[in-house]
This record gives C-alpha cells, structure tokens and sequence, in this order.
C-alpha cells in the first residue's frame, strides 16, 4: 500500500515511532559492497541509496536520479541527480559521487558489478548532479544494476585512496538514505535513527529503527506475536512456524517483494572434489531428491519446487528446460553405471556438507538431504559453522558441498551467469566457487549479454538452461519466497519488487 493508497484508506501517515525489526543471522559489516549477504542487503538500504528502485512489475522508478534518458542506440545514458542531498555527515552528494561509486568502489568490490560495468567506455559528471554513462555496446537489463542492492552510492570523500573493506566508513556507516547508523552493540541490536537532513520532504515517517539479533528462532517468535518487535523478513521465522502465525487476527503475511531478487536455493558443489566433477554423479544426487517433499514439509507451501538454474519469476526462464525428475532407482542405476558400487556397509563414498547458516530450517534441510543421499549410498558428514565462516569458507573453496541461494536480479545475465562463467571462478563468495566450466556455457551466456534484442537473448539463455539441465553444476533445490510478517499496524512495508530490503522512508505505524 503506497501513502495515497493509505490516505485513500483513511489511513494517514503519522511521523514518530520505533520500528522493531530482526535481522537474521547478524552479519559481518553493513557496508554494501564489502558484503553482499541477504541480511546486509535488507538493512543497509535504509542507509545507502542506489540511483533508481524497481517497482513490482521491475518497472525503475526514481531513487537519488530523479530522471534518466537512452539514447535511441541503447549506449548513452544521462541521470539527472537529485539536487540538496547530503551525506550523514553533512558534506554535499555529488556526481562524483556516483562516478566513484560506479567505477573504482563496486568494480573492485562485487563480482557482480565488475562483470557489467567493464561495459562502460566512459563514467563521467558533466555537472554537480548530471552522470553520463556510454556503454561499449547496447546492454538491454543496465538499469537493473542501479538500486542500493546492487550499486548502493558511497561517499567518495570517505573511501577514495583507501583500502575499501577497512575503511573506517566500513565502521561508521554514512550513506544518504532516510536513517542514520547510530549504534550496534554485537549480538544484541543495530540502531538507526531518522535523518533530519533527509532531502525528501518530511520524510521518514519513523523516528527509529531497531534491528533486533534473536538468535534463537522460537524465540525471534515469540518476539513477533507478543510485539515486542513489529516486523520479521527473509530467515527470521521458520516456514513450519508460519501457518500458526497467518492465523494471528493482528498480524500480515506477505510473500510479495521478492521480483526483484528471486532466490534459488541448491546444493553447491566443489567441482575440484571428486566424484563432483562427473556429471552422472552430480544427475543422480539431484534425481534423489524429492523438491515437492521440501516445499510442502520443511517449507509448508512457501515457494516452489525448482526446475533448473533460473527461477520461473525471472525473464527468460524456459520451461521447457528441465531437471530429471525424483527417481531414486534411476538415481542408484546411474550410480552403478558410472562406475561407483556400493561397498559392503551399502555405501558408496561419502561427502562432507555444510549446513547454511540461517536458521533451523537450513538444518533441517540438511538433514533432509543426508537422508536422501543416503537412498542412493551417498554419505553425507555435516559439519556446522556461523555465517561468516561460511562466507569465508566457500569463498575460499574450502568446502565439499553446501547449501547456497543466489538472487537473480531481475535478468540472468546479471544474477544467473556469474555462477557458471569459467571467467567467473574467484576465491569470491557468490561467484563461480564450485569451479564449474563449459566452454559453450561461457560463449552462450557472452552472446547474451550482448545481444541486443531480447528474442535473441530469450533463445540463447534457453539453450544455456538446456545445457546446464542436463549437466547440473550445481543440485537447485527450491524458488524462495520469503515471507515478512509484520503487525497490521505497520503500513507501507511492501512497495516495491525489492521487499523490505527498500528504504523505509515511507513507512508508518498507525493504528
């Protein structure tokens, strides 16, 4: 519900208040770019700003760039900046900002950013609050690398000729966005308070926002049904809890928000361990298990079953390109057939795995699959570990196999590619970890990217999705869909196709 909608409702948008939320787990730092994990990318656009947002159909809509044109050839883009924003710290926002931003911060930072902005032949501020770009070549999905999740802008004064992951801006958070960072006391709360000098008029409506560290999930629960805190998102409630909860007279449960991301789940392989690097291996795990049994029973009915590599809520996913089906016998004849019998115990080898770490429903998922692997003689040894070792862990490819979801962004050449492109293969955590390359993979997934057309790109990301099917780099598991729960008090926390990961700045409690 926008602020018109609410007025229109007889709702009207009343300033003050403090929004409890949680953030699950807590992670390392909130400064975009040195981490890209979920919980950083909810919390920290209350901070930070990108240049646009996306609306739920992923129409851009105007964020610190108030307009935008294309040139007919799809090369040259001009932003118009807002004009009279400043920085926490009461220094002007800039062009020069965004330029910094765009070519020195992100490039070196996001995998993601580097693989799209090489694009850019020349990032310039022909005035204070005018940014032009020209591309290389035309790129159709370019402005959905814009919002604060994927190129949130950053202070060049507080990071230029620094080390940007230990920069004390890492710290000492200063973006432009509706709420000040005022406070984290580890393990307990992340505090942000309302800018003053926020440069929309009257905006933000609340005074504070508490994110609140519950590590125990029953207890993150309770927190949400006695009010002690207003508002969960992403990990913070586990589905099996969720049925309960939507019976709650005061409460909403809302799984819209998440067109923009589209997460993925699956089980990251180490194609440098073997037996992984051998695609019947890799087939007959995924044919093992029962995608339908998780969605219903672990998830209780929040997501989908996935098909393949792109989510069906992301363009140019193709239907027609599909996963074997569970089959269990299948599963344990391919096995026989590539040359791994069971030994005497019924075993055929074992594998280490470790369980992400967001929550009870990751271990029992984990679980899960020890059992479903175990169908086929495959021994799976979980090994537990916190967030940012596991961060740390599969950046490092010191890993077997793990649980792993991946946002998509809208396009897969922006969200999908840098999983699969050999170029992608970095000690880097959401890159190319599992090690995983095909040369026709890497020249399908380049001639989309710079392809200008979409019928052509929609053909070449379905023989991409073919290819990837039938080779299964890595084992997809589910379509995410997160649900956020908040008090019907609390208005206007779902708007956008970023979910509650946007800026806040229009929401409310009222009522």
């Amino acid at each position: 519900m926008t602020v018109s909608e609410a007025l229109a409702q007889g709702v009207t948008p009343r300033r003050g208040g403090t929004l409890q939320m949680m953030l699950t787990p807590e992670p390392p730092v909130l400064q975009i770019g040195v981490n890209q994990q979920g919980p950083t990318l909810a919390a920290a656009p209350k901070i930070f700003q990108g240049l646009i947002t996306f609306s739920p159909t992923l129409e851009p809509q105007p964020q610190l760039a108030k307009s935008w044109t294309i040139s007919p050839d799809g090369k040259e883009y001009i932003f118009k900046l807002e004009e009279n924003v400043k920085w926490h710290d009461g220094r002007p926002f800039t062009a020069d900002d965004a330029v910094f931003s765009i070519t020195k911060f992100h490039v070196e930072l996001s995998p993601r950013a580097r693989a799209i902005f090489t694009l850019i032949e020349t990032c310039e501020a022909t005035d204070p609050h005018t940014l032009r770009i020209v591309l290389k070549q035309a790129f159709q999905p370019f402005l959905l690398m814009f919002d604060p999740t994927a190129c949130a802008i950053v202070a060049k004064h507080l990071f230029d000729g620094q080390d940007y992951r230990t920069a004390p801006a890492v710290q000492q958070l200063i973006g432009t966005g509706p709420f000040k960072f005022t406070e984290w006391q580890r393990g307990n709360f992340i505090r942000m308070d309302r800018n003053e000098n926020y440069w929309k008029p009257g905006q933000p409506y609340l005074d504070t926002i508490i994110y609140r560290i519950i590590p125990d999930s029953q207890s993150r629960r309770l927190a949400l049904e006695t009010g002690q805190v207003l508002l969960s998102q992403a990990s913070d409630i586990e589905p099996f809890d969720i049925p309960q909860l939507r019976s709650r007279p005061n409460l909403t449960v809302d799984t819209k928000g998440w067109e923009y991301f589209s997460p993925l789940s699956w089980i990251e392989l180490n194609h440098r361990v073997k037996p992984l690097d051998d695609a019947r291996v890799r087939r007959a795990m995924s044919m093992a298990i029962d995608r339908n049994f998780i969605i219903n029973r672990l998830w209780f009915g929040v997501g989908k079953p996935a098909t393949g590599p792109v989510a069906s809520t992301t363009r140019f996913y193709d239907a027609n390109a599909k996963i074997a089906a569970f089959n269990v016998r299948e599963a344990n004849a391919l096995l026989d057939a590539a040359g791994f019998p069971r030994k005497a115990d019924g075993t055929r080898f074992s594998l280490k795995h470790i369980p992400l770490p967001y929550g009870e429903i990751w271990t029992r998922l984990s679980e899960y699959l020890r059992q479903a692997m175990r169908q086929i003689g495959i021994t799976l040894e979980l090994e537990s570990t916190d967030a940012g070792s596991w961060a740390r862990r599969v950046g490092n490819w010191e890993y077997e196999t793990t649980i792993n979801f991946v946002y998509q962004f809208g396009d897969p050449t922006l969200g999908v590619a840098r999983t699969y492109v050999s170029s992608n293969i970095q000690r880097v955590t959401f890159t190319n970890t599992g090690g995983y390359s095909n040369p026709r993979v890497d020249a399908l997934f380049e001639e989309a990217r710079t392809t200008p057309a979409a019928a052509d790109r929609a053909r070449l990301f379905s023989d991409v999705q073919k290819i990837l099917v039938d080779e299964v780099p890595q084992i997809w598991l589910t379509e995410l869909s997160f649900p956020t729960i908040h008090d019907k008090k609390v208005h206007n926390v779902i708007t956008t196709g970023l979910g509650p990961s946007k800026s806040f700045d229009d929401v409310f409690i009222a009522g």
